[in-house]
């Protein structure tokens, strides 16, 4: 990592994300839901990041830390490793910045992220996910072509663009404020980057990690004080795949989330349901699961405003047929 990354994550730090994304990354809506409203007995508002380029809230972190790339690091290039947006992220925006890139991806990933990445321009290249380490494998690549490596989470630019999210939700909640917002986690990135941002501008604002009950790796390490790792998940929410959070998150996450619950799978399902169904919008299974904490009651938004980080939409049709399609009861 750069000299500059051991300055920490702080607001002006994503105010100067927020800068270099102005005319680039899209300020997405904050949708509502009269029945959502009622059946929570509050005010919800869904930042809407499927509607982000790329599909997901990805594209500000990768395209943020690209514009810090120097003109040498421009021209070798760059290597991401992804399960599947941060991958098409880092391939559109270093298309965007004409920056040759190489995507690392499992061969058993998303169909339709695959097919993004590949239609972005960047090289792809898959690994065995059961034999091989994605982060290996991209650090033996970048230094057989000497790319810089533009991780998924584990990075304060990539960490900074995220918090743009945060710093528009704020600015669009307008001035009755929120008492709570709620936000994926897998690495943490995108959590840590929203936490900074509202508690910087809100700091009497509940900020709250959602986690696939298999996948809970952030929620185990927060309750042990320190990082731990747990065997690789199974769950729907094919973007909160993280054994182990990471070092830069966890340092962020432990010292600003207010709490983290975890889902089912059957209420990730349900979630994504009900956005279809009454929003009209597609979020992929990690994106409705903060929607689903609160729709399960493990989040209480009964007479509160509440922000909720709808994360992407990038799914592929058959798939997302198919998770709509099981029955609540079976989806656990």
């Amino acid at each position: 990592m750069t000299d500059h990354q051991n300055e920490g994550l702080t607001l002006d730090r994503i105010r100067s994300a927020e800068e270099r994304l102005v005319g680039i990354a899209r300020r997405t809506p904050l949708l509502t839901s009269h029945t959502l409203d009622a059946e929570v007995d509050g005010t919800v508002l869904l930042k809407a990041e499927m509607f982000q380029r790329a599909g997901a809230f990805k594209f500000r972190g990768a395209y943020s830390r690209l514009t810090l790339l120097d003109l040498a690091e421009r021209d070798r290039g760059v290597v991401a490793y992804s399960s599947g947006n941060h991958g098409a992220a880092v391939a559109l925006a270093a298309r965007l910045m004409g920056i040759p890139a190489v995507i690392v991806v499992p061969a058993t990933g998303s169909a339709a992220k695959l097919a993004a990445i590949a239609g972005y321009g960047a090289e792809v290249h898959t690994y065995n996910a059961a034999t091989e380490r994605r982060e290996e494998v991209a650090a033996a690549i970048a230094a057989e072509r000497k790319l810089t490596i533009i991780r998924p989470f584990d990075d304060y630019d990539v960490m900074a663009g995220q918090g743009t999210v945060g710093l528009e939700i704020f600015a669009q909640a307008g001035p009755d404020g929120l008492d709570q917002v709620l936000v994926p986690i897998g690495g943490g990135g995108l959590a840590a980057g929203v936490a900074t941002a509202i508690k910087a501008l809100l700091p009497d604002t509940a900020v709250i990690g959602v986690e696939p009950a298999a996948a809970d790796d952030t929620a185990q390490s927060l309750r042990a004080g320190h990082r731990v790792t747990i065997p690789p998940p199974v769950t729907i929410a094919d973007g909160l795949l993280a054994e182990q959070p990471g070092e830069l998150t966890f340092a962020v996450n432990s010292r600003l989330l207010d709490d983290i619950v975890t889902v089912s799978e059957a209420a990730i399902a349900d979630a994504m349901r009900f956005c279809f169904t009454r929003l009209k919008v597609v979020a992929e299974p990690s994106a409705a699961v903060p929607l689903a904490a609160l729709r399960s009651g493990a989040v209480d938004g009964g007479g509160r405003r509440t922000a909720v980080v709808l994360s992407g939409g990038n799914i592929d049709p058959a798939t997302f047929a198919a998770l709509l399609a099981i029955p609540q009861a079976a989806a656990g």
